[in-house]
């Protein structure tokens, strides 16, 4: 029977990449940089979860023979940069750039209703969870979701299920008893592999991942309702008999 949703948040719960990828340049500009993240340059990088690791990644791909002689100075740099993308991505949530995709909101009171629970499984970062969800939702979002799991608490990211894995220990509930909802092949991956049928919901980033191994593949959230999520989750188990 199913008993929770658990969803992602960047590119699942909203469509964030652009205000991402944007904070991203802001920060490189701040910091004297002459990086510049296109939309194409932008879309391979998110094959690597997590937006440290991102910078990482493509100052390497710049620069391979880079050598860090103290031993910190480059994720001394690169934690800098991430503060300033987050600042500047929650500055811009909150100036309202980014809201719900379709249904979302719906299908999570409407869920809550009929007593499902609700949880977050993410390798993004707290600050930006909070960000979204206090604008989207109001200052009591918390009080929606029984868990959260984010960067803070999984450190290894997505295809990794650790985010998932610890997800399921919190709730105390089998993966059988649960639906994930994700955007990306990473995710997918992620949410497979702790054994979660899994609903993807692509974005103009991931519109080309491979998405065979899911549940179902929609637009967005907007036609779905809780009944359907029932029925869908209902025909993957006798599936898996």
């Amino acid at each position: 029977m199913l008993q929770a949703l658990i969803f992602d948040v960047d590119g699942t719960l909203a469509d964030t990449e652009q205000v991402h990828r944007e904070a991203f340049n802001a920060a490189f500009k701040e910091m004297g940089m002459d990086w510049h993240w296109d939309e194409d340059l932008y879309t391979e990088l998110l094959n690597v979860s997590g937006g440290k690791e991102r910078i990482r990644h493509y100052w390497e791909m710049k620069q391979p023979d880079m050598l860090d002689v103290g031993g910190t100075a480059i994720q001394d740099t690169i934690d800098h940069l991430h503060n300033l993308k987050t600042a500047a991505y929650e500055n811009a949530v909150n100036d309202g750039a980014v809201a719900l995709r379709p249904g979302v909101l719906r299908l999570m009171d409407a869920a809550l209703a009929q007593g499902l629970l609700l949880a977050i499984a993410t390798t993004t970062s707290p600050v930006n969870i909070a960000a979204l969800l206090r604008h989207a939702i109001g200052p009591a979002w918390r009080h929606n979701f029984a868990a959260i799991e984010d960067a803070s608490s999984a450190p290894l990211k997505k295809p990794n299920p650790q985010v998932y894995q610890q997800m399921l220990d919190v709730l105390k509930l089998p993966p059988q008893a649960c639906l994930a909802f994700e955007d990306s092949a990473n995710g997918l991956q992620a949410a497979v592999a702790a054994g979660l049928p899994t609903i993807i919901t692509p974005t103009r980033y991931t519109k080309h991942h491979d998405f065979k191994a899911a549940l179902r593949v929609l637009p967005d959230l907007g036609k779905v309702d809780v009944p359907q999520l029932r029925q869908w989750h209902e025909a993957w188990l006798k599936a898996q008999t």
